[in-house]
């Protein structure tokens, strides 16, 4: 019967998943900020690209300090939230809808490496790793940075200027439809 693993094994497998999430996100990044119309959004993908790799030199120094060898384990979370972008920015959205939807697409990569990254803290701390905790804890920072950026370019215009572009003046607002002159339609179901 094979031994049963330990927490610095899933502690080393969840850093070879990061290792790998990091290093799909370096091929991901230069495509959302290619997409982005907003030249902050822009300048917030690329700076967060080079941060991402800073990050993985960064992993590669905690698999050294762990005297572990450095490899990724192809981290399949990510892939699914990359592959959501992709299908994102192959929508037909006016510019500024286009850049809220990229806002959402960097926030959920950016969720999703905040998790992993406060595992990989409580677990080095919790077993004593100091070095890699205070390598790790330096990344988290950094994600929660990049994340609260993009929360400031969504929340400072961005989605107000995508949300006044949704509804056009030939379109009946539902203001009107409250005041007492509904239409019926059977294609909505509504009255």
């Amino acid at each position: 019967m094979a031994e049963a693993g330990t927490l610095h094994d899933a502690f080393i497998d969840e850093l070879r998943d990061t290792y790998d999430a990091e290093k799909q996100l370096t091929k991901a990044l230069p495509k959302l900020a290619k997409a982005s119309s907003n030249a902050k959004l822009r300048q917030a993908f690329e700076s967060h690209l080079e941060e991402t790799q800073g990050q993985v030199e960064r992993l590669e120094q905690v698999f050294e300090s762990l005297g572990e060898k450095v490899r990724g384990k192809h981290c399949d979370g990510i892939a699914g939230i990359i592959e959501e972008g992709k299908s994102i920015m192959e929508e037909d959205f006016d510019d500024t809808t286009m850049d809220a939807c990229l806002i959402a697409a960097g926030q959920r990569a950016e969720h999703y490496e905040m998790a992993a990254y406060g595992t990989l803290v409580a677990w080095a701390q919790a077993m004593g790793h100091t070095e890699a905790a205070k390598l790790l804890q330096q990344t988290l920072d950094e994600e929660k940075a990049a994340d609260k950026k993009l929360s400031e370019l969504a929340e400072g215009g961005i989605n107000q200027s995508a949300a006044d572009g949704a509804h056009s003046e030939d379109e009946e607002p539902e203001a009107a439809a409250a005041g007492g002159t509904r239409k019926s339609s059977s294609k909505s179901g509504r009255r």
